[in-house]
């Protein structure tokens, strides 16, 4: 079974720490957590409050609450939504969690499901996870790496302002392959 601990590691390496990029539809985000999209979580009332120190954003990093509150948001808001505990794979579990982060649990579900040839209604259930572990990885993961590159390629071409992050989501979906 796949381990959730060892598939963060990887995605907060890819989100980075804090950055407010004016471009990025998310606004203003902690590794990965898009103040637009979570603007609910707990953590932004620690993040507003670390902001009047001097070593902002380095401050954030000391925060042990704020670390908790970010591994406990992408745990229940990710890796369980997309079933990760009951992934064989390891690397497939990674990416298919990976690109949950960076899209959304729905969005990386619909197109896991449709790399492994099961119905892609946007839901991992038991069906999608017998197929899942039955899956040839290499064939698994090279299909999810086209499909996630191409659901880029469609966003860069509505949303010009993105097309400046266009390489570094195709590095990151290659990293995982």
């Amino acid at each position: 079974m796949a381990n959730f601990t060892v598939a963060i590691k990887e995605t907060l390496k890819a989100e980075g720490g804090y950055v407010n990029d004016p471009d990025d539809p998310g606004g203003e985000t902690y590794k990965g957590i898009a103040r637009q999209r979570n603007s609910k979580w707990s953590g932004w009332t620690t993040i507003d409050l670390l902001k009047t120190h001097s070593r902002f954003p380095k401050n954030l990093e000391d925060d042990e609450s704020l670390q908790e509150q970010v591994m406990r948001l992408y745990e229940v808001n990710y890796w369980d939504k997309v079933r990760g505990d009951d992934i064989n794979d390891q690397d497939i579990a990674d990416s298919i969690f990976d690109f949950a982060v960076n899209a959304g649990p729905r969005t990386s579900s619909k197109l896991a499901q449709l790399a492994c040839g099961a119905k892609p209604d946007g839901v991992i259930g038991d069906q999608t996870i017998a197929k899942l572990n039955a899956d040839d990885k290499r064939g698994f993961l090279a299909t999810f790496a086209l499909a996630k590159i191409g659901r880029y390629v469609d966003i860069c071409e509505k949303r010009k302002e993105s097309r400046k992050f266009f390489f570094g989501w195709v590095r990151r979906t290659l990293e995982a392959v």
